[in-house]
């Protein structure tokens, strides 16, 4: 049986999260973070990915997607390879990485133990994508995503965190055009 959850409606908005394997505390260099970056926006750009929140956080990512174009299982897939692959050469090419040697020690023996990988693991194999079927849990997941730096103590308020897209929703520029999610109506 697949450990992999799936994207069964393709019509659908879904929360997702990736982590990174051990949890690692890899983006905590700017560099890094663009590399994600620069993938979410060519898989807007190309591959139909709409990116509606997101926020990347030391050990993992959040985002609320949906996709016009690819189905959303193939975005995923193409995101966590390419990025992947980058994110490791750059750890081994970065000459200030302090952690080197010990960041691909934990990747490598992840690698190791799963028969997937060719060397290296870096990102957790397990995706559990969450249907957004209704408004009330769309902006729950939105609140929670920009509420992570917050709660981890590394920010007073979301819009304040430079790698989410809280600044969007806040009416500032964000890093990456998203799709605005329209406001929850309380009646």
């Amino acid at each position: 049986m697949s450990r992999k959850y799936k994207f069964h409606d393709q019509e659908q908005l879904y929360f997702d999260t990736c982590t990174l394997v051990k949890w690692l505390d890899l983006f905590i260099r700017n560099e890094y973070k663009e590399i994600l970056i620069d993938s979410w926006q060519y898989c807007i750009n190309k591959k139909g990915l709409d990116l509606y929140g997101w926020c990347i956080m030391t050990s993992h990512t959040h985002m609320i997607i949906g996709t016009h174009g690819e189905p959303m299982q193939n975005i995923m897939r193409d995101f966590k390879k390419f990025t992947s692959n980058k994110l490791i050469q750059a750890i081994i090419e970065n000459p200030q990485e302090s952690r080197k040697e010990w960041l691909l020690n934990i990747m490598k023996d992840a690698g190791e133990s799963n028969s997937n990988n060719k060397k290296y693991q870096l990102w957790q194999q397990d995706s559990h994508p969450i249907e957004l079927y209704d408004n009330k849990i769309t902006h729950q997941k939105l609140d929670y995503t920009h509420d992570n730096p917050v709660t981890a103590g590394f920010v007073s308020k979301p819009e304040d965190w430079l790698y989410s897209s809280a600044r969007d929703y806040a009416g500032e520029k964000g890093l990456i055009k998203i799709e605005i999610i329209e406001p929850l109506l309380e009646l």
